[in-house]
């Protein structure tokens, strides 16, 4: 008997029956309360034509949506281990829980980590530690183009806009961002009232769509952008090229998350996705792009200017690079995005399968700047799954001055990591604009959560540095971190990832065979 045979027996059947037992007692009746609904809903899925299983199998095949609807509540909460949760697994949620709450972040028993299988990682310990004083080191950005340098943390909020998050959200992240001293981005949703109500530091996001600083057409408008770039919140100004979510894409807010406030902040229509175009239209080149630096630093009055990307094509950045000795004019930091995708929502195939992971396209960067010789002129800001301080130490030891952290900041604030910030639904407040949900979202507890998780981290990585024997983040070295290939068999960063010789790309002879094609293919004029 198949389904279908199955319900219309049951149909025909049960009304028989409890009809039959009325005669007994007149009670029987009430049973068709539960049955004539669940007759009603089977013959319509005999009868719809868009779902088969529930053709084939009514009523009892509505079973297989309603278990799915909550599937990845099962899965995080009955079914994961601590260590194979994603993207971000249980263990580095939990650390950042408990450190945002100040609450007790030691291990008891050892760890739970695989020491002994492969791509386990550790840094070097020294016997002769060091007991390191200073919790809020400094890292200086700017270079000598520019009056106004930046004197930032180590970790900083990673781009985020309002319209993404909730204006709670971004408020909790602002006055967290004050009460800590470290800076937060506005991502490329241009800056709010909601980023400049508590005072902290900026870093103001200028992306493809040029929110906050466009022409009626969408083009950049010098004008608007000086109005905002000369705030004194706004330390530094980013340049978005990409982003590891979705390279070579451009941005996307759904029309869901779309409130009458935020269209008027970027400036566009209500009801529409908003899409940021996948590239600039400001400037179309590697000059370009620094000429286009140079516009922004006097405009902002002698503020760090930098861009971010997301590494694609290697002879595109070294590009880049080769500009910069043709003009003479820098960036003052470059944000290097992992491929791994981060907050931004993003068509499946770009999150999996597009851009260069963190690790890979940190020592690309790191060694083209040396290369060419630039290194010690540019900053460089990782960001990629930054959630504990042996991920910043990591990322360090490959070349980034500081990080930033999307994801634990948003931990930090409270999120379950339910994976729906592009519904406009999520749980928490944080990834929607639905008033009744991101009123939950105190700004000041929450704003709380954020310092404690900067503060916490932050004491961590220079309790690292000090067991590493070292004195400063600058002593960090490739050869600080070990890997564990296979088996028995160890390298070191410096082993895994060998450096360029420095000034190696300035003369042909001295180029890297490695290298060779891919700077011989980069053109100073054109991408």
């Amino acid at each position: 008997m198949t389904g279908r045979q199955g319900f219309v027996a049951f149909a025909i059947v049960t009304p028989i029956i409890i009809y039959a037992l009325s005669f007994l007692s007149p009670s029987f009746f009430w049973a068709f309360l539960v049955v004539g609904p669940l007759i009603v809903i089977g013959l319509f899925d005999m009868f719809q034509t868009k779902h088969t299983i529930k053709r084939l199998y009514p009523i009892f095949g509505r079973l297989r949506y309603i278990l799915e609807s909550f599937r990845t509540e099962i899965q995080q909460y009955f079914v994961e281990s601590d260590l194979d949760g994603t993207p971000i697994p249980r263990e580095f949620r939990s650390l950042v829980y408990q450190r945002a709450k100040g609450n007790r972040d030691t291990r008891p028993f050892g760890t739970i980590f695989d020491v002994n299988a492969a791509g386990y990682e550790w840094v070097n310990h020294s016997i002769h530690a060091k007991h390191l004083s200073d919790y809020k080191p400094r890292i200086k950005f700017g270079g000598d183009e520019c009056t106004k340098p930046y004197m930032a943390s180590p970790l900083n909020i990673s781009a985020m806009s309002y319209g993404a998050l909730s204006k709670n959200a971004i408020m909790a992240l602002n006055r967290g961002a004050k009460m800590g001293d470290f800076s937060h981005n506005t991502g490329e949703g241009s800056m709010s009232p909601h980023h400049l109500k508590h005072g902290g530091d900026i870093v103001w996001q200028i992306g493809t769509g040029y929110f906050g600083c466009r022409d009626h057409k969408g083009n950049f408008n010098p004008l608007t952008f000086q109005e905002n770039a000369i705030k004194d919140v706004v330390k530094m100004i980013e340049i978005k090229l990409s982003q590891g979510a979705k390279p070579g894409h451009g941005g996307i807010l759904p029309a869901a998350k779309l409130t009458k406030e935020i269209s008027e902040i970027r400036d566009v229509p209500m009801g529409e996705d908003v899409i940021s175009p996948p590239s600039h239209s400001a400037f179309s080149s590697p000059k370009e792009l620094l000429q286009f630096i140079e516009q922004l630093r006097e405009l902002s009055g002698g503020k760090p200017i930098g861009f971010k990307l997301c590494v694609g094509r290697k002879d595109e950045f070294l590009a880049i690079c080769k500009a910069m000795l043709e003009t003479g004019i820098k960036p003052d930091f470059i944000t290097v995005d992992g491929g791994e995708g981060g907050t931004g929502a993003a068509p499946v195939e770009f999150t999996n399968s597009v851009g260069t992971p963190i690790k890979d396209a940190l020592v690309f960067v790191n060694s083209a700047l040396i290369g060419v010789g630039l290194r010690d002129q540019i900053r460089i800001i990782a960001a990629g799954k930054m959630l504990s301080a042996f991920h910043i130490l990591r990322a360090m030891a490959l070349g980034a001055d500081a990080v930033n952290s999307a994801r634990g900041m948003m931990l930090a604030l409270g999120c379950i990591q339910s994976r729906t910030c592009n519904t406009d639904e999520c749980p928490t407040g944080i990834a929607t604009q639905n008033p009744g949900r991101n009123k939950g979202l105190v700004v000041t507890d929450k704003a709380q959560r954020v310092a404690n998780f900067h503060r916490d981290t932050v004491k961590s990585l220079v309790e690292l540095i000090g067991a590493a024997g070292l004195n400063n983040l600058n002593e960090l070295r490739p050869e600080h971190i070990n890997r564990r290939i296979q088996g028995t068999d160890v390298k070191n960063y410096a082993q895994l990832y060998p450096e360029i010789i420095s000034g190696s790309l300035l003369q042909a002879s001295t180029v890297d065979p490695s290298w060779k094609y891919d700077w011989d293919k980069a053109n100073a004029s054109a991408w």
